[in-house]
């Protein structure tokens, strides 16, 4: 059985002040369940935010990593850095670093590789565009950045993924795919990691559905049997909201 994962990807939101002030203000509400969470944060407030989680159990990921070990790579973070500051998780693949900052399968699949050399665990994105979904595409398209991302990646690895299915159409525009849709998508992905590896990774493999999750709908997403989770945008920002998702 999978336990539920929540991660928080706070995008570029809030100062090391305001993510102090959020740690607290989360901590007062939370408690450990049979729940995963995880805040993926700015990186200037990983060392801020892995200080006040200490002892709590709440996971921290960073938003990007470079797929170089180290280098003449101006403005760039590795993994070994991240790690070094105790970070678990980082989200790889991004439909904003996809869009905005020239990411591809091919530097998705570098990436992917560094995070399990240095123990961080990747939560992969993928997912369509409304015009290919409109085309009738979505399947093709994720089976073909899912090949293309685990190109090489050994199953033992593989069976630690995270996969956030994050429909593009649906972030940050307040329209949110149907429980129906996502669930259908997210049994999909499991269908494709089954092709790729076995049925035991597949089995394995977290699926979290990203996409305008908040409190009103986050129920509804969270209990469709497909869905392991959900990579939350704005509502993790505010730690009232974001507990209402952990608590679904």
């Amino acid at each position: 059985m999978r336990m539920p994962f929540i991660a928080g990807n706070w995008k570029m939101f809030k100062t090391c002040k305001e993510a102090e002030k959020f740690a607290e203000e989360f901590k007062a509400i939370y408690e450990k369940d049979d729940v995963r969470v995880a805040i993926c944060a700015p990186f200037t407030q990983l060392a801020v935010l892995k200080k006040a989680f200490e002892g709590t159990g709440i996971g921290l990921g960073a938003q990007n990593m470079h797929f170089a070990d180290e280098g003449a790579y101006t403005g760039e973070i590795s993994a070994a850095m991240l790690k070094e500051i105790g970070v678990d998780y980082c989200i790889i693949g991004h439909s904003e670093r996809r869009q905005y900052f020239a990411e591809t399968d091919e530097t998705v699949n570098l990436k992917l590789k560094q995070a399990f050399a240095n123990g961080i665990v990747p939560i992969l994105c993928v997912g369509e565009s409304l015009e290919q979904r409109e085309a009738g595409k979505e399947y093709d398209v994720v089976r073909d950045q899912l090949f293309a991302d685990l190109k090489d990646i050994k199953a033992e690895e593989a069976r630690k993924l995270v996969i956030a299915y994050e429909p593009i159409w649906a972030i940050g525009t307040g329209k949110t795919a149907t429980a129906e849709q996502a669930d259908d998508m997210c049994g999909a992905i499991r269908d494709i990691v089954e092709e790729i590896y076995d049925t035991d990774v597949s089995c394995d493999v977290t699926i979290q559905y990203g996409g305008s999750v908040k409190p009103a709908n986050a129920g509804e997403i969270l209990n469709m049997p497909e869905i392991d989770g959900a990579l939350v945008g704005g509502a993790s920002l505010k730690a009232a909201d974001f507990i209402e998702i952990v608590n679904f």
